[in-house]
């Protein structure tokens, strides 16, 4: 597509609302997926929730989101995209209202599984509505902004957290959210229905052996940073998730309508974008787990300061990200895929030098390289993956896209998590048996349990406090390293396997054997 008919292919009204839209849904969902994180020491005093309960209120709406994500994008390709898009929003808005009435570690948790479950309706349906109803010379552009805006979601997340935790409870996130949630839901009824004239068939197998088998993948995840990779339950939930992945492709490969045709992944085009999306997304979301604890354990931040510590990404993160599609269109996905990848994985490298005479300084220029390296990376990605299947699928594929930044944010935090927590311990050890019995369980947890004890005990503890911070800084250096070498490595195989020209990203709907044509209820071209 020529510079031409970009000029004259104009977005018509309809089509910015629709963008506007769907920009503002998946930015409310995946802000969620963070919004609790500077909420959970409150949320511990006030309902009496343990560790365990703590994590999985968190984990609990990337599971349901995960798992599901996959049959609800098939759900949008075959309903529709727009009514998927808001009864989606209806369950996530009332999800988010149960902890105002039932605030109970039990009902927290309940609460957000289902908030994820309506974020699984809603994820795919905002990108596929851009795919299905923008002309492809005006697609690349919506995908890049919508992709940036989903990448900076995380730091939108807890950043109004935080703004909302300065002055009221942690209740009140809950109430932003669902506030949120129904004004879509109201504005989510003008924006045009997509429905293909070809709708696929829906594949309950598929379905239920691809949520099996993400669903136990990620639980996997979850639990190896608190038992230990090599636990035998650890081991045997991946076994038994990659034996329903197995499943899942053997189903795949021979019923008539598969709810996903898993011959695309043969595609260097859709390949590559599905795996360089997975890399982004456990790196960013390894690295944000470090990040939270370092701004407000070894520099003190307060909650919301550190929130608006991290906020200098979403500047060159958008920036670039508007202009990575046209990037890739220039010249190819490899270029871009190599040239992200690596400087997300040199600002990592660069965090790992970080230590306990560092300043904020020393830390903002590594997050704006990391930053910038995402947003060169994601847009591109995305687009590849939409580009390689036909236009009755593209729920589907937006899907797969939101699939593989849900797995990889988990495994991320997994990998981020067990390395620290390895490191800190073997650091911390050697001051253990000089504690008294009673505090040495909480010293060895984590640095934020070793802080509070100091606190506590007063000045003359402040050796230990120092001592705990010190080996907080080794595990946090290990990781950030271990997740520098993953992006680096990822940008050399994942690259190779990118093609390297543009026809990857601008064939009309690849894959498609017949594509059927999008109707709408209230035409949006």
């Amino acid at each position: 597509m020529d510079s031409t008919d970009r000029i004259t292919t104009r977005l018509s009204p309809k089509q910015r609302w629709t963008l506007v839209m769907s920009c503002l849904a998946v930015a409310l969902v995946i802000a969620s997926m963070a919004a609790l994180y500077t909420a959970l020491p409150e949320i511990a005093g006030r309902t009496g929730a343990t560790q365990q309960q703590l994590t999985w209120i968190v984990d609990s709406y990337t599971l349901a989101l995960a798992c599901l994500v996959l049959p609800a994008g098939a759900l949008g390709d075959r309903y529709g995209r727009r009514a998927v898009l808001i009864f989606g929003l209806l369950l996530f808005s009332v999800a988010s209202a149960t902890p105002l009435l039932l605030d109970g570690p039990a009902w927290l948790i309940g609460a957000r599984a289902a908030a994820g479950a309506g974020a699984a309706l809603v994820m795919p349906s905002t990108l596929s509505l851009l795919t299905a109803g923008f002309p492809p010379a005006r697609r690349g552009n919506a995908v890049g902004i919508w992709a940036g805006v989903a990448g900076a979601g995380a730091v939108l997340g807890i950043v109004g957290s935080g703004l909302l935790l300065e002055r009221w409870s942690w209740l009140s996130v809950f109430v932003a959210m669902t506030v949120a949630g129904v004004a879509l839901l109201i504005a989510g009824f003008t924006i045009p229905e997509s429905i293909d004239d070809q709708r696929p068939a829906m594949d309950p197998w598929g379905a239920t052996t691809v949520m099996l088998a993400v669903g136990l993948i990620v639980v996997g995840a979850i639990e190896a940073p608190v038992r230990g990779w090599l636990d035998p339950v650890v081991i045997s939930t991946f076994a038994c998730g990659v034996a329903g992945a197995v499943t899942f492709v053997f189903i795949e490969l021979r019923v008539e309508h598969p709810l996903l045709d898993v011959r695309l992944f043969a595609g260097r085009g859709f390949g590559s974008g599905t795996a360089s999306v997975t890399v982004q997304f456990l790196v960013t979301f390894g690295v944000f787990m470090l990040l939270v604890q370092y701004l407000q354990l070894i520099l003190g931040y307060r909650p919301l300061t550190s929130a608006l510590a991290m906020a200098p990404m979403v500047v060159p993160l958008m920036a670039i990200s508007m202009v990575a599609p046209w990037l890739a269109e220039r010249f190819g996905l490899r270029i871009p895929t190599f040239v992200g990848l690596m400087v997300l994985g040199i600002g990592l490298l660069a965090m790992a030098r970080l230590d306990l005479d560092s300043t904020y300084l020393d830390l903002l220029w590594p997050l704006l390289v990391m930053s910038a390296g995402l947003g060169l990376c994601t847009a591109p990605a995305t687009a590849a993956i939409i580009a390689g299947t036909p236009v009755e699928k593209h729920g589907v594929a937006a899907a797969v896209n939101d699939a593989a930044r849900e797995v990889g944010a988990a495994i991320g935090i997994a990998i981020a998590g067990s390395i620290l927590a390895a490191g800190y311990s073997s650091r911390i050890a050697p001051a253990l048996p000089r504690l008294p019995e009673q505090t040495r369980g909480p010293v060895a947890d984590s640095l934020a349990a070793a802080l509070q004890i100091t606190e506590r005990a007063g000045p003359q503890a402040a050796p230990l406090a120092d001592f705990a911070k010190a080996a907080f800084i080794h595990g946090a250096q290990q990781a950030s390293l271990a997740l520098g070498f993953i992006a680096v490595a990822a940008a050399v195989l994942v690259a190779a396997w990118a093609p390297g020209n543009r026809r990857h990203l601008t064939r009309p709907d690849a894959g498609a054997v017949h594509a059927g044509r999008t109707r709408s209820d209230s035409p949006i071209g």
